[in-house]
């Protein structure tokens, strides 16, 4: 259901072929044609209409629909026709429909067949790469030391490395791990290194690219995913046990370990950013160095190769991790040991979670439902007002109006703290609990006690329990009032009542 979004996207808006949606999908190839075609006669245009959700397409796609038996094409002519030049696809295709007198193959099942027909004849050709076409990224093998420069401890960086198809520019860094995040950010500064965005970003089955490797079937990691469709490639995994697929970058791994970090193996480095350093100017040699078989080097080619790169998004990408999970019954996910509301009637739900750097974003059927922003501490809780049901916002609100009514009857120092503590607390439970013990050390100390210890509160700006409980508990007890002696006329004395008015 949510990959019909983005394969609608791959196709209309970057016009990938079926075998690249596939791979980046990770659908079968039939799957991705099929979608299309169902595309092609549900009428819809993209861009897709933004108030189409996902169970509003697939009902649109997935009606019944007649399917018409059109008569094949001669494959085998068309395909040495194809290699006369000039020939496209697309002539091949004008000139077959126009021969029909029935029911004529729609263009994209025409090349759909055509490709499958190719297949099975498994010719043996020489990869070319057309400019800006695909970009290869992989790990070196080898890798290099950092060492601590107080202890002497030595960690390993691994060495990334990207490789242009038709310019074979190379771009190569240190990085700490080959983690989802150190990957994303290596994969986004060579974008920035070519100046532009391929149509393909091709890498290996590592999995912070690929979460289910299979040779058909492979399942793209969903903040990879995220990273592509923000800078507008698609990535198309390196078959499973298919080298031709990633020779191009193979070749820059072989060159940046025999070029750049060889010569670098028995020096000392002290940080990442020190490596890095080193590598760039290799890199930068590197690729000024003249082709052997061809005129210029890779910084001539990869100037005439920017001219057909996409250009770089405004913004760059934001990391982020997508997780799922349940919708508790209290209308909260957990998150890191931490809770976060949703909208109650998601309860029992299962949503998907973007975990940025600041901001957790909450997700159902590709839809934004609820932002909050990240949580420092475990069991922090984070409840919006608008996410609970009326009934328990009016509970709130009036539980809240009765604690203020007792924190006023003890003075207004103890007023303010008590009405502070919602800005303080992210749960409604988190509230009521900490203005409940506040109140409580008027019963175990004195309100006058508390009217002191919440103006001190106040002045040092620590308005917790815990914060006021040590204030009050350093603050005499003042002695109560001797009561006053009146001497008036009309106030009869101890004598009266032993003398003579005695009874």
């Amino acid at each position: 259901m949510k990959q019909l979004m983005e394969l609608a996207r791959l196709r209309f808006a970057l016009g990938r072929s079926y075998s690249e949606i596939a791979a980046s999908l990770g659908v079968a190839r039939s799957t991705a044609q099929e979608a299309v075609k169902r595309f092609r006669l549900s009428g819809l245009t993209w861009p897709l209409p933004a108030e189409l959700d996902e169970d509003a397409l697939y009902s649109r796609l997935y009606r019944p629909s007649v399917v018409c038996e059109a008569t094949e094409p001669d494959f085998a002519a068309l395909s040495k026709e194809l290699a006369r030049k000039g020939v496209t696809r697309k002539l091949l295709w004008r000139e077959y429909a126009d021969q029909q007198s029935g029911q004529a193959l729609a263009y994209a099942q025409f090349c759909a067949r055509f490709a499958a027909f190719e297949r099975r004849l498994d010719p043996v050709m020489r990869m070319t790469h057309k400019p800006g076409a695909k970009l290869f990224v992989d790990y070196a093998g080898m890798m290099l030391p950092i060492t601590a420069r107080t202890t002497g401890e030595q960690t390993f960086a691994q060495i990334f490395v990207a490789a242009l198809g038709y310019s074979h520019a190379i771009y190569a860094e240190a990085s700490a791990s080959q983690k989802e995040v150190d990957w994303i950010g290596s994969n986004t500064r060579a974008l920035h290194f070519f100046g532009g965005v391929p149509e393909a970003v091709v890498p290996d089955n590592l999995k912070s690219a690929v979460t289910t490797t299979d040779r058909y079937e492979p399942r793209i990691n969903a903040s990879y995913a995220e990273w592509a469709q923000h800078y507008g490639t698609a990535i198309v995994p390196a078959r499973v046990r298919s080298p031709d697929d990633k020779a191009k970058v193979e070749n820059a791994v072989r060159l940046i370990e025999q070029s750049v970090l060889a010569p670098l193996r028995d020096r000392t480095f002290f940080s990442l950013a020190e490596l890095n350093q080193a590598i760039a100017q290799g890199v930068a040699a590197l690729n000024a160095r003249a082709f052997s078989k061809r005129e210029g080097n890779r910084l001539d080619a990869l100037a005439e190769e920017r001219a057909h790169l996409q250009p770089l998004p405004a913004n760059t990408y934001s990391y982020g991790q997508w997780k799922r999970a349940k919708v508790h019954v209290d209308y909260h996910i957990e998150v890191d040991k931490r809770l976060y509301s949703v909208p109650y009637d998601l309860i029992s739900k299962t949503v998907d979670v973007r975990v940025g750097e600041h901001l957790l974003e909450v997700y159902y059927k590709g839809r934004l439902q609820a932002a909050h922003p990240i949580g420092y501490k475990p069991g922090d809780f984070a409840t919006k007002p608008e996410h609970m049901p009326a009934a328990h916002r009016a509970y709130a609100d009036r539980t809240q109006t009765q604690l203020q009514r007792r924190a006023q009857a003890i003075g207004e120092s103890t007023a303010t703290v008590i009405a502070r503590q919602p800005s303080r607390k992210t749960h409604p439970e988190q509230t009521y609990r900490s203005s409940l013990g506040i109140l409580r050390l008027a019963k175990d100390y004195s309100a006058e006690q508390l009217e002191i210890a919440c103006r001190r509160a106040l002045e040092l700006n620590v308005l917790s329990y815990r914060s006021i409980r040590d204030l009050i508990g350093v603050i005499p007890r003042q002695a109560p009032l001797p009561i006053p002696v009146v001497i008036h006329d009309n106030v009869r004395g101890p004598d009266y009542f032993g003398g003579e008015h005695a009874h």
